[in-house]
């Protein structure tokens, strides 16, 4: 299971370099004809994992409630963020990696409640919930640099 980790690092890394790369009022922008911006996509992808794979195995999240509301599918931003939140957002990035990866490898996932999700995919345990994970991250992670281009 190492590589499902390997590529979420690399996929983190790809996101934690659009933060570091644009400013507060580019990660806030959001261009015409898009519903969010650059930061939501980041946000929703922490909130996203959280819940497809905390949640759903019946586990605390590492984020609060409040967080995964406002970045959750179906949200978009309103209103602008704070640069502390940029810089929770950024810390997230590879604190809830760790310790996902950690949390895999002493065995704490056991249960988990199965879920299809709104593409049709079926998740029915916690290794599936990370493979396609890596596959929204991975969605998000373009939209995320096609606004990049507009902002």
């Amino acid at each position: 299971m190492s590589s499902v980790f390997d590529v979420q690092k690399t996929i983190r890394e790809i996101l934690l370099k659009l933060l570091d790369s644009h400013s507060l009022e580019q990660l806030n922008k959001i261009p015409d004809g898009f519903n969010n911006n650059i930061i939501w996509n980041i946000g929703h992808c922490i909130s996203s994992q959280q819940l497809l794979v905390y949640k759903l195995s019946g586990l605390p999240t590492m984020v609060s409630e409040e967080f995964i509301n406002k970045y959750r599918k179906g949200t978009k931003p309103e209103g602008d963020v704070s640069q502390a939140e940029v810089d929770e957002i950024r810390t997230l990035l590879s604190t809830t990696l760790e310790k996902t990866k950690n949390d895999f490898e002493s065995g704490l996932f056991v249960d988990y409640n199965e879920y299809t999700t709104s593409v049709g995919f079926t998740l029915r345990h916690v290794q599936g919930a990370l493979d396609f994970n890596n596959y929204h991250e991975g969605l998000h992670t373009g939209v995320a640099m096609a606004l990049r281009k507009l902002v």
